[in-house]
Parts: C-alpha cells; sequence; structure tokens
C-alpha cells in the first residue's frame, strides 16, 4: 500500500515548473504564423476562384465539365505531397527548431505561388503548361505540408493555458483574410475585365500579389524567438547529453529514439490512439473547409447555373462572417472547452448540411445566401477550436511531427481531394446533392473522433509545463499546488496510520 501510495504522490510545482509569457512576444508570434496561413490561403482562394478560367488557360481542349475536374485534379496533385512535406519538415521542426522550419515554408511558398503568374498558356506552348502549373502546386503543396502544423504548434506553446483557444483562432482568422483577399480580388477583376479579360492576361494579377506578401512574412519570421516549451525540451535533451557522454559514452536506445526513425516510430506505436483523433478532426475541419472556400464557387456556377459574380459574392459574404466570428469561437473553447464545440458542429452538420445545399438550389439570392451562412457557422465551429485543440494531442519532443503527418494524411486523402471528388461525383451521379452527403460522412466521422477526445482547454500541453499571463498568477499556482501537495501528504500519512479506516 505505501507503495501504491508513494506512486501516486506528485511533486508540488516550482516557480521554475511555470513560464510566465511575454505579450509583447505572444503577439509578434502570432502575427507572423497567421501571415503564413494568410499567404497560403490566398493562393486557395485565388485558385478557386479562378478554377474555369484556369480550366481555358491550361485545358482549353477539353468540354467545361472536364476542364474543371482537370483543374481541380491539379488542385488536388499539391495535396498528395503534402505528406511528405508533413515527414521532411515535422520531425526536422522537433530536432533544430520550429521558427527555422517556418522561414523555410515561407520562402517555398511565396516563389511558387508567384511563378504562376508568369507560367505560358497551353496556346503557348502547348502540353507544357499544365505540367508547370503542376510543378508549382506540387512544390507549395511540399512547402504547406510543414505550415499549417508548424504554425499552430508554435502559436499554441506560446499561448497562456487560458488562452490557448482564442490565440489560435487568429491562426484560422488569417487564413479566412486570406482567402477572403484572394476570392475578393479576383471577384474585383471579374467585374473590371470581364471573362474575356480574365482569360487573356487577367488571371495572373492576383499570383503576383505573392511576391510581395512572402516577403513581408518571411521578414516577421526571420524575427521570431524560438518558443519556450521547445527551448526547454532542448535544454533537457541536451542536458540528459551531457549526462550520458559523462556516465560513458551515449545510451543506444536513447539515441535511436531521437534519431527521426525513431520519432516516427514512437509517433505511430505510442501515440496512434492521438493520431487517429487528430486525423478525425482534421477530415470534419477541412472537408467542411474545401466543400466551402474551394468547391462552392464551381459548384454553384457549373452545376446550378448561377452567374459567377452573384456565386463569388455569395461565399465572400460567406468567409467575411467567417473572419467575424471565429476569434468569438476560440474564445469560448477557452470558456466551454474544445470537446462541447466540436460536438456541436458535428452534430449540427450531418442535422443542417441538407437543408443548407437545398437552399443553395432555390436560386436566387436570399436563400442561397442563407444556405451559405449555415455552412459558414459550422465552418467557423470547426476553424475556431481545430489550432488549439490538435497540439495538445502531442509532447513537446514529437509534438511538430505528429501533427505535421496526422494533419496533412487526413488533408490528403479527404481533405484537398473534396473538389475533386465532390466535381466528379456530381457529374458521375447526376446528384446536386452530393456536396450535402460528402459533409454529412465527414460531420460522422468528426462526432465518433471528438466522442474520445480528451478536453484539454486551460491545461498545460502535453510535456510542458504551466504557462499564465503574469508574474500574480504563476505565484498563485505555484501556491495552490503546494497546498494541494500537503493535502495529497496528509492523506497518505492517515492512510498509513489508519490503513483500515474509510476516507
Amino acid at each position: 500500500m505505501l507503495r501504491i501510495l508513494l506512486r501516486r504522490r506528485k511533486h508540488p510545482l516550482s516557480a521554475q515548473d511555470v513560464t510566465v509569457t511575454d505579450r509583447p512576444a505572444v503577439r509578434k508570434a502570432v502575427s507572423a504564423a497567421a501571415l503564413g496561413n494568410t499567404m497560403e490561403w490566398f493562393d486557395f482562394g485565388v485558385y478557386a476562384y479562378l478554377a474555369g478560367t484556369l480550366g481555358k488557360v491550361f485545358f482549353p481542349a477539353s468540354s467545361p465539365g472536364a476542364q474543371v475536374v482537370s483543374t481541380f485534379a491539379t488542385f488536388a496533385a499539391a495535396f498528395l505531397v503534402r505528406p511528405l512535406g508533413g515527414l521532411v519538415f515535422g520531425p526536422l521542426g522537433d530536432r533544430i527548431g520550429r521558427k527555422r522550419v517556418l522561414a523555410a515554408t515561407m520562402i517555398m511558398m511565396a516563389i511558387s505561388t508567384f511563378a504562376v503568374g508568369f507560367l505560358p498558356s497551353y496556346h503557348t506552348i502547348g502540353f507544357a503548361a499544365p505540367i508547370l502549373l503542376l510543378i508549382c502546386r506540387l512544390v507549395q503543396g511540399f512547402s504547406t505540408g510543414g505550415e499549417y502544423a508548424g504554425a499552430t504548434t508554435y502559436i499554441a506553446e506560446y499561448a497562456p493555458d487560458t488562452r490557448r483557444g482564442f490565440l489560435g483562432s487568429w491562426l484560422d482568422f488569417g487564413t479566412f483574410v486570406g482567402y477572403s483577399l484572394g476570392s475578393g480580388l479576383v471577384t474585383l477583376l471579374t467585374g473590371v475585365l470581364g471573362t474575356d479579360g480574365l482569360v487573356n492576361w487577367g488571371w495572373r494579377l492576383p499570383f503576383l500579389v505573392a511576391g510581395p506578401l512572402g516577403l513581408i512574412g518571411l521578414y516577421m519570421r526571420l524575427r521570431l524567438e524560438e518558443t519556450p516549451a521547445f527551448q526547454r525540451e532542448a535544454e533537457q535533451a541536451h542536458h540528459d547529453a551531457e549526462e550520458a557522454r559523462a556516465a560513458g559514452g551515449e545510451d543506444p536506445v536513447e539515441e535511436a529514439r531521437q534519431s527521426g526513425h525513431g520519432r516516427l516510430k514512437e509517433i505511430f506505436t505510442r501515440h496512434w490512439q492521438a493520431v487517429l483523433i487528430c486525423m478525425g478532426l482534421v477530415l470534419l475541419y477541412n472537408v467542411t473547409n474545401y466543400m466551402v472556400t474551394s468547391y462552392l464557387p464551381t459548384y454553384m456556377t457549373e452545376t446550378l447555373g448561377e452567374d459567377p459574380l452573384t456565386a463569388q459574392l455569395l461565399v465572400l459574404g460567406t468567409m467575411i462572417v467567417v473572419v467575424l466570428t471565429i476569434t468569438t469561437v476560440g474564445r469560448t473553447s477557452d470558456k466551454w472547452g474544445r470537446r462541447p464545440v466540436f460536438m456541436a458542429g458535428s452534430a449540427a452538420l450531418i442535422l443542417l448540411a441538407a437543408p443548407a445545399v437545398l437552399l443553395i438550389r432555390a436560386g436566387g439570392i436570399l436563400l442561397p445566401a442563407f444556405g451559405c451562412l449555415i455552412l459558414g457557422l459550422l465552418l467557423v465551429c470547426f476553424a475556431g477550436t481545430s489550432a488549439s485543440t490538435l497540439p495538445a494531442l502531442f509532447p513537446t519532443r514529437l509534438r511538430y511531427g505528429a501533427l505535421s503527418i496526422s494533419f496533412n494524411i487526413s488533408v490528403s486523402l479527404f481533405g484537398g481531394t473534396t473538389p475533386l471528388f465532390a466535381s466528379a461525383l456530381v457529374q458521375a451521379t447526376g446528384s446536386a446533392m452530393v456536396p450535402a452527403y460528402y459533409l454529412m460522412v465527414a460531420g460522422l466521422i468528426g462526432l465518433i473522433a471528438t466522442f474520445f477526445l480528451h478536453e484539454t482547454a486551460g491545461k498545460p500541453l502535453r510535456g510542458s509545463g504551466p504557462m499564465v499571463e503574469t508574474e500574480e498568477q504563476a505565484q498563485a499556482l505555484v501556491a495552490k499546488s503546494r497546498t494541494e501537495a500537503g493535502r495529497r501528504a496528509r492523506d497518505i500519512w492517515i492512510r498509513l496510520r489508519h490503513p483500515w479506516a474509510r476516507h
């Protein structure tokens, strides 16, 4: 009994165990991480809104339906290499630091997006044109494999425990601001230049904006410091290595554990449950996300026959609603918890996806706008919560790698392929309700994943100590921990003196 009681005993926190965050550093970290997402999704917004135009530029010999499928196939191809990028950048970020990897991904994203604006058309160089477009998309997909997971990890490791949901939501705020800017620019160009002007030369302009955006993002990221959690982990690893060398050489077991192969093995053997939960939540978020942001404009124009400008304005208005509400959802998850928000959003998606699509099919302006609004409010439930939920699934030493791999496998298989599969299924079945059924399946999978999710709101990240905003909060936390430790010690003493007594 003594052994059991002592094993359960927890040592009280010391002042060194609690990290007091620096508010200017937190603001800088959030801004720099969010800007990368803004640039990434600026390109996605442009690509989604220009899908029909790009089809005419790079696949002119195909029918209109085949042009859309070909364009989205190129879009989806970028997602097929994302797991490879996650395998490279994720473990690298756990070994050399988050800051360096995030700077590298920013450079690659900016160059690949900027280069699309200079590509010659199919009429100029023939089949080589779509090949070059595919290469640019593959480079961007590879760099994106380390972008979102790294950005969420960076913000989560800088944020105080009680505000991680609110601060993490700014990352996806950047996501939808970027999408809104990209789609808004395309909408403006559509109104000013018309369809012919876009096909002839106007489609290049949005991609060329990525160059200046990338330089600004790179400058901000190079000025960042490493996260407190990573610095502590690196110091502990260095200390352990020094002790091992002083004791007579490297421990071969620990050396294998620290290697890239050892880390991958540990992720899939010791943390497979967290990997599956992460993939389920990512599927839920990204199927909804890409259905609304990437496929819906094309669905409304090519399948329902809506005016392109009307469809673009409806989806753009939906994104503005998401932008205006996303940080509120993040703050709500800090107060109510991540699980309730995900659970409510998943159940609502199952129930409301079909009515929303029926409203979008109704024609006109008012009813489709209401249907788009429903989908936007469902999307924001996941968008405002994911950045604070996913990093908390994994310990510090494996967080970047495990999250990169889990996130990108799920996005590649289910998220980025959503526009391609949805458009292909609509073509094959002739049913305009395919998007609703697709969303309902995603909601069911998300509901199952949320059921197994442990609540992490207000708690320290796995493998890290508590993080607070002020010295007063740190002192109060240490005092509370000592009081609780004293009570546990008293209980142990009572049980030892009176083992048969009831408590």
